[in-house]
């Protein structure tokens, strides 16, 4: 390659002014940098003067705690005019202190050869707050100080000037601050005599949103109602009884959502005796595993309400019911079974995708809706606002995991079966039939849960099984308070 030329005179300039940019300093710009430099320095022999200064040999008016320059926008005339009348006035208030004073009624023109005598600069005052302004001066300081100055200079007439003008502001201020004064004490008689009023009505005091949020509502309880169960538990967040009233009411008018009819009928391979083998095994599955009881409730309902629309062969039934566990599993726990834990207890009769096949297929026909309102949620709350012990209650939940079984009652209303369960033991505990507190809590009447009753105490009565001995094996441990082990009522008070 050819070398590079060298740049001319337009070159060089466009080259420095791209090196100017890219940030390298050059000579011609160190010299106009040095220019500026040397432009911003001054000279310190040189004396300074300020902005506004007058015009040399004028004289100039400076007040010391007032404006800085009050004479700014006068002309040269009104200037001495105003100095030869302070000067006068000066004058007549100090006669007898000096002769010099009398001789003091113009100003006298020197010439210019003649130097006059500098007066030394009265010394600098700090800035003072606008609160010292406040302080008066007394008038014997303020004549010394005049009389002082006059003797020093012919040009006195600066300083009494400026002593002038501060007296006159200080006398403004002043008085402005006894009218101010004046006006307060005038004011506050008035405040004195309202203060006992105010005091003597008593405020009530202003409650923050968080403690609204707090205190419990005021609600009237029907006649015979023997609690408010949440307002006294207002403060439990485990309780949420903020909303667990309206929360059971919403449940409750989900259950027309999720019916399930008499569908045995269309099973042709089916019979209500195999549905209870295949529950009785759920609640197996249930034990070896530990999970929760809403598990085992939701998962039967996924049984029935797949039957209820499409025909199941007998060779699929354990298949429906284990991929039903498999997805309340993960509705319901904190840490559910995985994939292999269900295909062992199915005891390898079906295949990993046979069982996620069956699981697409529940949820589809669910329309992937889970949140199906249960007869084991409604009875925990029934038992906690009746204040129920924890034999009563194990008792109910032995009732109502009981009916599962039962064929007889699919069709019936899980709030329904929740109350029923929860009458029929507290009548096998002798504590009583329905009163009016259990009435309010769960919205239905003894005749409302009549028919549901009769049919729960009818399947207890039955002769137990031995394939179907699973739940009352499971309750009659100690662990369950043996509450399978209590005698039945042959009559119920219904």
């Amino acid at each position: 390659m050819a070398p590079t030329k060298m740049l001319s005179g337009q070159n060089k300039q466009n080259a420095t002014a791209i090196v100017i940019r890219r940030g390298i300093i050059t000579r011609s710009h160190n010299s106009l940098a040095n220019a500026k430099q040397s432009a911003a320095v001054k000279d310190p022999r040189v004396k300074r003067k300020a902005d506004g200064s007058p015009v040399k040999d004028k004289v100039a008016k400076r007040s010391a705690l007032g404006n800085i320059t009050n004479a700014i926008g006068k002309s040269l005339g009104a200037q001495i005019q105003e100095a030869k009348k302070v000067t006068k006035k000066v004058a007549i208030q100090n006669k007898p202190a000096t002769n010099t004073l009398q001789s003091i009624g113009k100003i006298p023109i020197k010439p210019d050869n003649v130097v006059p005598v500098k007066a030394k600069p009265p010394s600098r005052v700090p800035a003072k707050k606008k609160e010292d302004d406040k302080v008066e001066i007394p008038a014997k300081i303020a004549n010394v100080r005049r009389s002082l100055d006059l003797e020093k200079s012919e040009d006195s007439s600066l300083y009494v000037s400026a002593l002038e003008d501060a007296d006159e502001s200080l006398k403004k201020s002043t008085r402005s601050n006894s009218r101010v004064e004046s006006k307060q004490d005038s004011k506050t008689p008035a405040k004195s005599e309202e203060q006992p009023r105010a005091s003597s009505i008593p405020k009530e005091p202003a409650l923050s949103i968080a403690a609204r949020l707090d205190a419990p509502p005021d609600t009237k309880l029907p006649p015979g109602v023997q609690w408010d169960f949440d307002a006294e538990n207002w403060s439990d967040p485990y309780q949420v009884s903020h909303y667990a009233m309206d929360t059971f009411n919403y449940l409750k008018g989900r259950e027309h959502l999720f019916p399930i009819g008499d569908y045995m009928e269309r099973q042709v391979c089916l019979s209500p005796w195999m549905r209870s083998l295949l529950v009785d095994w759920m609640v197996e599955v249930q034990e070896s595993f530990e999970l929760n009881h809403e598990t085992l409730y939701l998962a039967v309902k996924l049984v029935d309400l797949y039957l209820t629309k499409v025909t199941v062969g007998k060779e699929t039934l354990q298949l429906l019911g284990a991929a039903s566990l498999f997805i309340a599993s993960k509705f319901d726990e904190r840490i559910p079974p995985m994939v292999d834990d269900f295909l062992y207890i199915c005891d390898g009769a079906y295949t990993r995708r046979e069982l996620t096949r069956m699981e697409i297929n529940v949820l589809k026909i669910v329309d992937f809706d889970l949140g199906i309102p249960l007869s084991y949620r409604f009875l925990r709350r029934y038992a906690r606002c009746a204040k129920v012990s924890m034999p009563t209650l194990t008792l109910a939940r032995y009732i109502l995991e009981y009916s599962l079984m039962d064929y007889s009652t699919i069709m019936y209303s899980d709030s329904k079966m929740a109350a029923a369960a929860l009458f029929i033991a507290l009548q096998m505990k002798d504590l009583g039939g329905w009163n009016a507190t259990l009435e309010y809590y769960t919205g239905f009447t003894d005749g409302d849960v009549k028919e549901i009753v009769l049919a729960l105490n009818q399947g207890l009565h039955r002769k137990p099984k031995e394939a179907l001995a699973t739940v009352r094996n499971k309750y009659s441990h100690k662990i369950f308070f043996e509450v399978a082990k209590v005698p039945l009522k042959q009559v119920l008070d219904i």
